[in-house]
């Protein structure tokens, strides 16, 4: 048990490695950290989604956006699309569980807000759906990804791709990046 305890945090912290040299990712996590301080700058919101863990790390994100990350502030605005279940289901129930995010974004998403889509596989279909009813409604689209980003890397202006075939090791990488793009945002946003 200790011998597994022990490679399991090596696995993390070598995807973690392999992070610090991937130069389109740190420029990547960079360019987003500024269009969400431009994003809250504008007046506009921060529209979220994923299943699953990718759901957690959605509702976590919010979080730290709406409450505080690490300084002192007012609310910035944040919509988790997973966050409401009675919505949620009856979508899913009326029009299919590939459309329970589109059809959140269509009645959400105004120009010039941000959609953070979170996917491991980079192809779920009902995130890939929201991001393209965001982009059609002229609003930016940002995604953490894994593998090799899937189709969702491909419609993404901000494709945020941890290279790794492992769930795990992909999301214990959101967390992080989640972590530094609220940072970010906080020092940009507060003087």
């Amino acid at each position: 048990m200790e011998e597994l305890i022990k490679q399991r945090i090596n696995d993390s912290v070598a995807v973690k490695q392999a992070l610090l040299s991937n130069k389109i990712l740190i420029d990547t996590v960079e360019q987003l950290a500024g269009e969400i301080v431009n994003t809250i700058e504008s007046g506009h919101k921060l529209v979220l989604c994923g299943n699953g863990g990718s759901a957690s790390d959605a509702l976590h994100f919010a979080g730290e956006i709406v409450g505080r990350f690490q300084k002192e502030r007012g609310a910035w605005p944040a919509v988790v699309l997973n966050a409401d279940v009675a919505t949620m289901t009856a979508i899913a129930n009326d029009y299919g569980y590939d459309d329970i995010f589109a059809r959140q974004a269509e009645g959400h998403i105004k120009p010039g807000d941000l959609f953070i889509g979170i996917s491991t596989s980079g192809n779920s279909e009902n995130v890939y759906r929201a991001m393209k009813v965001a982009k059609g409604k002229e609003a930016k689209a940002a995604a953490l990804l894994g593998k090799d980003g899937g189709k969702i890397g491909q419609q993404a202006d901000y494709p945020i791709i941890v290279p790794c075939m492992i769930t795990a090791r992909v999301q214990e990488c959101h967390i992080l990046l989640i972590h530094i793009l609220c940072e970010i945002a906080e020092n940009g946003l507060i003087s």
